[in-house]
């Protein structure tokens, strides 16, 4: 079992910034893999990013690509979404999850209850 709890959502003007963190616990971190979905209103949900069990390798969506950062903190079970260049259309829920293989979306298996971000024009 892993629990897994998200904060650093809010309301951020286009183009600004925000840190997402999930901090993790339950199962020994490094031993999983890492990942940020999202779901806005009426659309699927979205895989965003993901890192690899050791933060060495990293996942990203076309759509995110060269804004969104994904890392991990091993030492204090936390990973995090460091997202600029903010767009409304990345106004979300954004969820974060473990998983088995980072780059593989269907793997994984624990979330989070998610964090808003909105962002205004």
């Amino acid at each position: 079992q892993v629990q897994l709890v998200e904060s650093g959502g809010g309301l951020v003007q286009a183009g600004g910034s925000l840190r997402l963190s999930c901090a993790a616990s339950g199962r020994t971190f490094s031993s999983y893999s890492m990942g940020w979905f999202r779901q806005a209103p009426g659309k699927e949900r979205e895989y965003v990013a993901g890192i690899s069990r050791s933060g060495s390798s990293t996942y990203y969506a076309d759509s995110v690509k060269g804004r969104f950062t994904i890392s991990r903190d091993n030492a204090k079970n936390t990973t995090y979404l460091q997202m600029s260049g903010l767009k409304p259309e990345d106004t979300a829920v954004y969820y974060c999850a473990s998983g088995d293989v980072y780059f593989y979306s269907h793997t994984y298996s624990y979330w989070g209850q998610g964090t808003q971000v909105t962002v205004s024009l």
